[in-house]
């Protein structure tokens, strides 16, 4: 196909993709999908290869890029079938985040497949909201290992009864799931209407070339990147379980047009649950990559041929059962990525920018709101400063790198739960020094009216956003109880606590590094 033909059809599956998007914010019911947008959309062709996605998280939809083929392949759904999973160690990342796939048909054979991944923010886990301190992945919640939702367009009405015995908020869980399949048929009937209009031939022809064009261009960035090894090692403060200090070490080796990333000497798996699953992994690897392309670049299976990524069964960042991954798909993710710039900088000093906020600020709430007479599971990840670049300054109070979702916002937390907003503002200061400034922080403080479970999993408390080229690095984040008739109390970056009526929670969130000398 010509470029201008392979532009036509990139949007058009593209389009498709956010048509999915849209149709699941609009229909679901829980605030972290409908108001965060804590979900991603994608295409597969018939052999389960990436094609298309929206612009939604990048930790899904490059986790959705390695596992879906081979999802497919072992159960090989057909017209009317929609799998569901989430099981970390088949396809999934962390158990809140379900996987729904359904593939489409004409003439009876299939001619692409459809997904999405949404954050539940409940699946059933020992602690409110599913985002516990754990040590095993059984204590994280019910693990869905891939099957079958819906066989020939019939629900599976008791794996349906089972999902909602599992968790604190069934009806929530019931419509977030029913959201996730309408959004497919959405893009069924999108994919049906483009072989309607341009036929069978044309659709498998335009998705081949798209791969090979995609590759051709990721060969293309990578060439720019010296010949040479590259390595780095960044750190996690801890594991919530005792562990602190968790190296992550990686040797990027570039080659013409390849490139390598070896894991080796990164930490063996820990006790807590910030252990990483390969898909997320591997999703980290391919952001990181990802942002040497040009911003209108073609992204999709082919992009990520010439990449091989090499790590140890066991280690904290290809774990295997039984280790806990809660905190692997949002804190160890978002590390990873700082590893990877850390490389590629030495190799492209006047690209990459000084390290982000490096943590997503996890914070999961849930109760009895007496007021609704209802259990309410609420979770929220948070922005902070994007590390300054080498010609600009970073931007302030934005969720970066791995996430990229919303805060949930002000007037929707109260009408959902029984607890408000009492402070929310940029963390001015927090960014680092340089001749190019890192972003500041933020400010998010809750006051709680009934007594809650809580439990925040954070990173950056310690280990400070690094700068570049003499740039100051950003300030750390902070995590602060207020109780009445108690001085303020600063929490440790992991922890489960129960807060009274009245009791005062506030984040503040890790700035930016600098770039260049102040």
């Amino acid at each position: 196909m010509k470029q201008l033909e392979l532009e036509i059809f990139h949007n058009l599956f593209a389009s498709i993709c956010d048509e999915m998007g849209v149709a699941l914010c609009r229909s679901s019911f829980s605030p972290n999908i409908k108001e965060r947008k804590d979900f991603s959309c994608a295409l597969f062709d018939p052999h389960g290869r990436l094609i298309a996605q929206a612009a939604h998280i990048p930790v899904h939809l490059g986790s959705m890029a390695y596992a879906a083929g081979a999802v497919i392949a072992e159960h090989n759904p057909r017209a009317g079938d929609v799998l569901i999973f989430n099981d970390p160690y088949e396809g999934g990342t962390h158990l809140p985040d379900i996987t729904v796939l359904e593939a489409v048909e004409t003439n009876g054979k299939v001619i692409g497949y459809l997904a999405n991944r949404a954050h539940h923010s409940d699946i059933g886990g020992i602690t409110a909201a599913s985002m516990p301190l754990s040590r095993h992945i059984d204590e994280e919640g019910m693990r869905i290992a891939p099957q079958r939702l819906l066989v020939g367009g019939q629900w599976d009405t008791q794996l349906l009864a089972w999902i909602r015995e599992q968790v604190r908020t069934p009806e929530e869980r019931d419509g977030d799931l029913r959201a996730q399949v309408a959004a497919l048929h959405t893009g069924r009937e999108r994919l049906r209407e483009t072989v309607r209009h341009y036929g069978e031939h044309c659709l498998t022809t335009a998705m081949n070339d798209l791969v090979e064009y995609a590759e051709r261009t990721s060969r293309a960035a990578i060439r720019l990147i010296p010949d040479g090894t590259y390595a780095f090692e960044d750190v996690l403060d801890d594991d919530g379980a005792g562990a602190c200090d968790i190296p992550i070490r990686l040797c990027m080796r570039k080659r013409d047009d390849t490139l390598t990333v070896d894991f080796q000497g990164t930490s063996q798996a820990v006790r807590g649950n910030v252990n990483c699953p390969m898909p997320v992994t591997v999703s980290a690897v391919y952001y990181a990559v990802r942002c040497l392309f040009a911003r209108a670049a073609i992204v999709n299976h082919g992009s990520f041929i010439p990449l091989t990524i090499e790590a140890e069964e066991g280690s904290l960042v290809r774990a295997v059962y039984p280790s806990a991954v809660a905190a692997g798909n949002v804190e160890t993710s978002t590390r990873i990525v700082d590893a990877m710039f850390g490389a590629l900088t030495q190799a492209l000093p006047e690209r990459i920018p000084a390290a982000s906020q490096g943590t997503m600020n996890n914070l999961a709430i849930g109760g009895f709101d007496t007021d609704r007479g209802r259990n309410f599971a609420y979770y929220e990840t948070m922005g902070g400063g994007m590390g300054a670049r080498p010609h600009a300054d970073g931007m302030s109070a934005v969720h970066t790198h791995m996430t990229n979702t919303m805060n949930t916002p002000v007037e929707s937390i109260a009408l959902h739960y029984p607890f408000r907003i009492t402070a929310y503002a940029i963390r001015r200061g927090s960014g680092g020094a340089g001749r190019f400034r890192g972003g500041d922080g933020l400010v998010r403080e809750l006051a709680v009216g009934v007594p809650c479970e809580c439990t925040l999993i954070t990173e950056r408390r310690v280990h400070a956003p690094w700068g570049l080229q003499g740039g100051r690095p950003g300030a750390t984040g902070r995590n602060l109880l207020y109780r009445k008739g108690h001085p303020p109390q600063e929490l440790p970056a992991k922890i489960t606590l129960t807060l009274e009526p009245g009791d005062r929670l506030r984040v503040e969130t890790p700035g930016g590094g600098g770039f260049g000398q102040p």
